[in-house]
Order: C-alpha cells, then sequence, then structure tokens
C-alpha cells in the first residue's frame, strides 16, 4: 500500500514504447510496433498488471502518447490504470517548468492527474521540488517520486516536504542481480524503515539477464543497448546468464522469471519493460 493506493508486485516500463530520440531504436535497436504494443498492453492490464510507468523524454513524448491511446481504448478497464511519469529537470531552474511539464505530460496521456509523478534527476530538486507540493494540493499529484537520487539528496528532500505536510513517496532507482551496490542497499533500508516503495528498474539489465542473449547470441545491430551489454560484458556475464538458465529448467521458469522474483523477494516493486504479449 502506498498513500492508498494499492501496489501490484510488479510495474510495467514503456521506455522501449518511444520513437526517435531516445526511443526505441535508439536504444534497445528495435523498431516500435505499435499494434503488438497495444496487443501486449491489453493482455497485460487483463492480468492485473495497473500501474505503467513512462517519462516525457521516453521517445520524447511519444511513449506517453502511446500509452495515453491504450488506456483510452482499454475503456472501462482503463480507468483502473496508475499512471506514474517522470520530469526531467532543465539544468537551469526556470519557474513554472514542473508545472509546464506535468500538464504536457498529462495531454499526451490524455489524464487529469498522475498518480506518482517523478523527479527524473536531482536537479535544481528544492524548487522542483516546492512545485511537486503545490501540484499536489491542487490534486494534479498523488504522490511524489525521486528517481535516481543517492540516500542523502532523498533524505534531504524528504525533509523539505515534511515541512510542508507531506513526504517522499517513492524512489526509483536502478536495482538487479549485477546492481546491488552498497548505495543502494542503504537506500533501500531507508524506504523499508520509512515504508516508502522502492521501484527498481533495469532488474533485467535491458534484456541482457532475460536468458535469451550471452556472448554467443549477442544483441543485435547497433544501440545503446547493444554497445554497454557487448560481447565482451556478456561474457563476463556468463556464469550468471547460465546460472538463471539452470534455476529456470529447475523451478519450471523463465530465466526473466527468475530475476524478476529475485527483485521481489528484496523488497522492490520491479518496473518490467513488455513490448510483446508474451512478455505479459
Amino acid at each position: 500500500m502506498m498513500s492508498g493506493i494499492e501496489l501490484p508486485v510488479c510495474a510495467v516500463g514503456t521506455w522501449a514504447w518511444g520513437e526517435g530520440t531516445n526511443g526505441s531504436k535508439m536504444i534497445f535497436g528495435g523498431k516500435r510496433d505499435t499494434e503488438t504494443l497495444r496487443s501486449a498492453f491489453k493482455i497485460a492490464l487483463g492480468k492485473g498488471f495497473t500501474l505503467w510507468d513512462t517519462a516525457e523524454v521516453y521517445g520524447m513524448g511519444s511513449s506517453e502518447r502511446l500509452l495515453g491511446e491504450c488506456i483510452r481504448e482499454a475503456g472501462e478497464l482503463g480507468s483502473k490504470v496508475l499512471i506514474s511519469t517522470k520530469h526531467m529537470p532543465l539544468k537551469k531552474y526556470s519557474p513554472g517548468e514542473v508545472r509546464s511539464a506535468l500538464l504536457g505530460s498529462l495531454e499526451r496521456l490524455g489524464a487529469n492527474r498522475a498518480d506518482i509523478y517523478w523527479l527524473h534527476l536531482p536537479k535544481n530538486t528544492r524548487q522542483n521540488l516546492n512545485e511537486c507540493a503545490e501540484l499536489v494540493n491542487e490534486g494534479r499529484i498523488g504522490i511524489i517520486g525521486l528517481s535516481n537520487f543517492s540516500l542523502e539528496q532523498i533524505i534531504a528532500a524528504d525533509e523539505q516536504l515534511r515541512e510542508k505536510g507531506l513526504r517522499v513517496g517513492a524512489v526509483q532507482n536502478h536495482f538487479s542481480l549485477i546492481r546491488r551496490d552498497p548505495e543502494q542497499l542503504r537506500i533501500l533500508d531507508w524506504c523499508h524503515k520509512n515504508d516508502v516503495p522502492y521501484f527498481a528498474y533495469m532488474v533485467l539489465e535491458q534484456g541482457a539477464l532475460s536468458g535469451k542473449y550471452d556472448d554467443e547470441h549477442p544483441f543485435k545491430g547497433i544501440s545503446m543497448r547493444s554497445l554497454q551489454y557487448n560481447k565482451g560484458v556478456l561474457k563476463k556475464l556468463r556464469p550468471l546468464i547460465d546460472c538463471l538458465r539452470e534455476l529456470g529448467i529447475k523451478y519450471n521458469a523463465q530465466p526473466a522469471q527468475i530475476a524478476v522474483c529475485w527483485a521481489i523477494s528484496k523488497g522492490t516493486v520491479p518496473i518490467v519493460g513488455i513490448t510483446k504479449p508474451r512478455q505479459a
């Protein structure tokens, strides 16, 4: 439970739904298929995956726009969707930037409010949080979230919001079997002690821990993903990938499911990207 919102076991990420700059082809190397994404959405929502995570920079708004279309097409079932989107703070703070960004996101999503609204990076945090607090009081934001923040930054933000009678409502950071450094473990511990949900993104490392790829079967094409998880990196990950495959056989599960379940067992809400019906 999160401030009256019942959280599903997993959230669904839509980073790969975007097109163009910071979209599917640039990051993941594949061109998105809109109809396939729509089918995946319908199946996932029908199975109870109600929390959908996006951002204004995912395909520079195209991910939000497509998610909004899917929600509207789902009719009454679409009303159950919990919207989670993010604002990428500007390098230099500009008064009203959060309000403008939120209204732009809501217009693309076809929504009146964001159930969770995240600051995507810790830039100009004090000014941006002041705007977020105003938007919470106006009913435009349900919960204020922080993404890619350090523990020190999270605590400072929480103290600032407490002065306004609010709290940091959620944290979203990179956490996986190969990203569980001491700082993230400290943040996770703080979240548990303060009853703040920790959303873990990239639990499958963009597919590198899905069991589908290894040094003999690398990512195809040129993309940010194929460059980050090249053959050399996949070779180093091979023992872990093989272990996930073995566990999958033992427990009749996909390697990706094992990696996701590990994240759940640590007390996180994994954000898992879904682009195909079978993944749902």
